[in-house]
């Protein structure tokens, strides 16, 4: 197990800042998530700490100890990548092994090591097969094995579900839990899709274009957002926003008028050009609701999402399957006033408000 400490990091190529002005610390046997889109610098990340990728500022710090200048092969880390990079001529024990046999370990200790591995994992039965023989879960679960048989202070993900089905990528979100809970090693994986992140870390990192939005756990996060790009990045459906003035007590734009009154003191608010934001699953069917024209019903089993011309925006609710019996092409909705946000929308920071 190692702490690892990322302190004011940056990495550039050439004018673009893939990674600026990170820091954060993971604890002795933590799971963080780094989570973001495409091209936000996770990955980077992740490269820099294996020693893949050189700094530009910054310093990283595993156990306490320096390791900027420190060789790949020497900071005792393990990654797991989404490619799964098994190669194709060896059997599942050889490509578990690889490493070890490398690395010139007693061939018994390589034994017992790709023993209790392959236990831990449920694929005993799968060591004389080749990668071509295996399916896409059974290769994940040899790549995870080759980095487990090195006992490593550190375990790196770099997406590694993203190329499963999706049942399967919850199967292996759960196995990847558990293989957490069982080595209580310090991990930090890397993955775009929030769901994933909200469902295996302990705390996760949401990042934006090379910086740090928000470190929290993942109900922190959900709940108190830090700005707009974490409300409407953690949460599926994502957060509807309504963009509108304050006056009278009202939200109000060309397409929508909210009544904050009943909810919030809005003395304050008078005047002012806000973002509102509500999760679908706080947007209610009801009789004297707002009218908004139907534009998709989404069945999910027992739920439906309801797409509505918000105007500026398309509205989501995600409403139970009854609710929708005789609702016709033009809902009536309400928000839940208790579960709104507020964001100021030059900042796009939360704004504080009193309730009512």
């Amino acid at each position: 197990m190692a702490s690892v400490k990322f302190s004011n990091v940056e990495k550039w190529f050439g004018e673009t800042g893939a990674v600026r002005d990170f820091s954060i610390e993971a604890q002795n046997g933590e799971f963080i998530v780094l989570v973001g889109p495409s091209g936000c610098g996770k990955t980077t990340l992740l490269r820099l700490l294996a020693g893949l990728e050189e700094l530009d500022s910054g310093d990283i710090f595993i156990n306490d100890h320096l390791v900027n200048d420190v060789a790949s092969k020497d900071r005792d880390i393990a990654m797991v990548f989404q490619n799964y990079a098994l190669y194709p001529h060896m059997d599942v024990f050889n490509n578990m092994a690889f490493g070890l046999k490398h690395r010139k370990y007693p061939k018994d200790e390589i034994k017992n090591r790709v023993q209790e591995a392959a236990e831990i994992l449920r694929i005993e039965k799968l060591l004389e097969r080749k990668p071509k023989e295996l399916s896409g879960g059974e290769k994940q679960r040899v790549a995870l094995g080759r980095a487990i048989v090195r006992h490593p202070k550190v375990f790196l993900f770099d997406e590694p579900l993203s190329n499963l089905d999706a049942k399967l990528r919850v199967q292996m979100r759960a196995e990847i839990k558990k293989l957490h809970s069982q080595l209580k090693t310090t991990m930090i994986y890397v993955t775009h899709d929030q769901v994933e992140a909200m469902t295996m870390g302990d705390r996760i990192a949401i990042m934006n274009e090379g910086r740090s939005q928000q470190v929290g756990s993942p109900l922190e996060v959900y709940q108190n957002p830090a700005n707009l790009f974490v409300a409407g990045f953690i949460g599926s459906p994502s957060m509807n926003f309504i963009t509108g003035y304050v006056k009278d007590g009202q939200l109000t734009n060309e397409k929508i008028s909210i009544d904050l009154s009943e909810a919030i003191e809005v003395k304050e608010l008078e005047g002012m050009q806000v973002i509102l934001g509500i999760r679908p699953e706080d947007v209610h069917l009801s009789e004297d609701g707002l009218e908004l024209p139907l534009l998709v019903a989404e069945p999910l089993g027992n739920e439906t999402l309801l797409h509505m011309d918000g105007g500026q925006n398309i509205l989501v609710a995600k409403v139970q399957i009854e609710e929708t019996k005789g609702m016709g092409n033009i809902p009536k909705i309400k928000f839940d006033l208790d579960k709104i946000y507020l964001f100021d929308i030059e900042t796009e920071q939360p704004i504080e408000f009193n309730k009512a």
